[in-house]
């Protein structure tokens, strides 16, 4: 019985440790670059669905896709269903994808309709 109760442990530990990596790959900012960027543009569209909120932003260079943080953060900052609307004006600031190739962002603010929602206000870099 013993052996039998060692390796449901060792079993269990490396599930955990799997789930571990792949939440700490989707939630992590590893995938962005440290510096902060602002992008201009109109909103596309917008997603309240988990994981992420998101906004499709409609800016000079094409579309990008704008992340948010869990619903619950986003949802404290203020910026809730209503707060804004498709062809609204916004400023997104945040850290962009590393891959150059992206239009992908994690937006620690943004602005629209005259107000602003501080979604990580602890990672907010000002100038």
């Amino acid at each position: 019985m013993p052996h039998r109760s060692i390796t449901r442990t060792l079993a269990g530990a490396a599930i955990v440790a799997a789930f571990a990596g792949t939440a700490s790959a989707h939630h992590g900012w590893s995938w962005a670059e440290a510096d902060q960027i602002d992008l201009k543009g109109t909103i596309h569209s917008i997603s309240f669905a988990p994981p992420h909120p998101t906004l499709e932003v409609q800016a000079e260079d094409g579309i990008w896709r704008v992340e948010l943080g869990n619903p619950n953060q986003t949802r404290r900052s203020g910026f809730v269903e209503g707060q804004a609307k498709v062809g609204d004006e916004i400023i997104a600031t945040g850290n962009r994808s590393a891959d150059g190739n992206e239009k992908r962002m994690k937006a620690v603010r943004i602005a629209v309709a005259g107000k602003t929602f501080d979604i990580y206000p602890e990672r907010i870099r000002t100038n």
